[in-house]
């Protein structure tokens, strides 16, 4: 990738007298997040009036800055030839359809074949953003639109806006049981107490906040409509269980129930389906340079229509 380093410079303006510096800088070059700016400040690569000082050092006003900055390799995964599914690409950030099977992150026992080795193959340049781009992230199982960033400004952007709740996602899920209408689902998720591969609704966990709505009834399921308003680990999968709707075919928070009276290809479609029912369609956010709203949608997969399609017929029989 390119290392190579630019410089740039400015002045503080009077009105940031009084203020830390780290914080004045943060005005200054919001392109980047405050901790990657203090960083840099603490490495030296950052001069106040030719001099090097703390992040906490206290501004007058006026004083010149020059800031170096150091492209530095973020990520250590390789690249790898992996096709990816992008609806929407500019010099700023990607939007990719994300297929069920795929992990987003190499981790333990998954050095590689992930979509962030895929990434590094499509753009080289990801290695110097933190994770390759990837601001948020969905589960291996989980189909859907994610969105990367390619540049340190955007990434700085795109953190924010998940922060400040402006990011709407929205899933489409299938779960069992008839629910009557939609609602909001507001319960703290935290890691389950015994099983540390799964999360919990949990007194001492983090805020969690799912809204759902009906789109769909069948005679044992439903089909409906999930939008975050915070990002917890499996939120969607952990709230819909909790409130005795799991999500069809996902076995970490359920189990396969196969209707009374179902029809045999109704049952060979759910023994069939080894994954959760649940697809990220739609996405939209600011974009980070020009300012413009996007919205990104994406078709269910395949394998979803099928099943879902099986359920409806199985509904009218």
């Amino acid at each position: 990738m390119n290392t190579a380093n630019s410089t740039l410079t400015a002045i503080l303006s009077p009105e940031s007298a009084g203020r830390r510096f780290d914080a004045a800088l943060a005005d200054l070059f919001p392109d980047y997040s405050r901790s990657r700016l203090s960083n840099w400040i603490k490495a030296g690569d950052v001069l106040l009036d030719g001099e090097k000082v703390i992040p906490r050092h206290i501004v007058h006003g006026g004083e010149s800055v020059v800031l170096t900055v150091r492209m530095q390799r973020e990520v250590s995964a390789s690249a790898e030839a992996i096709q990816l599914d992008i609806r929407y690409e500019d010099a700023d950030v990607i939007v990719v359809n994300k297929p069920p099977g795929l992990i987003a992150h190499p981790g333990a026992g998954n050095p590689d074949g992930t979509l962030q080795n895929a990434l590094l193959h499509h753009d080289p340049e990801l290695a110097g953003i933190p994770r390759a781009g990837l601001v948020h992230r969905l589960d291996k199982d989980t189909s859907g639109l994610l969105v990367v960033a390619r540049t340190l400004r955007a990434h700085t952007s795109l953190v924010e806006q998940l922060s400040a709740r402006t990011v709407h996602r929205q899933y489409e899920a299938l779960v069992y049981g008839t629910m009557v209408a939609g609602g909001k689902i507001d319960q703290p998720i935290g890691r389950h107490p015994v099983d540390r591969l799964r999360q919990a609704v949990r007194e001492d966990g983090r805020e969690a906040v799912t809204h759902y709505r009906v789109r769909e009834k069948f005679r044992a399921m439903t089909l409906v409509e999930c939008r975050l308003e915070t990002g917890r680990t499996h939120q969607i999968r952990v709230h819909m269980a909790h409130v005795r709707h799991p999500i069809v075919g996902d076995l970490a928070y359920g189990n396969l129930r196969l209707p009374k009276a179902a029809s045999a290809e109704l049952i060979d479609a759910l023994r069939g389906f080894r994954r959760q029912a649940l697809h990220a369609e739609k996405l939209e956010f600011t974009h980070p340079a020009s300012g413009e709203s996007m919205s990104i949608e994406a078709e269910r997969p395949a394998d979803m229509d099928a099943l879902i399609a099986a359920v409806r017929e199985d509904s009218r029989s």
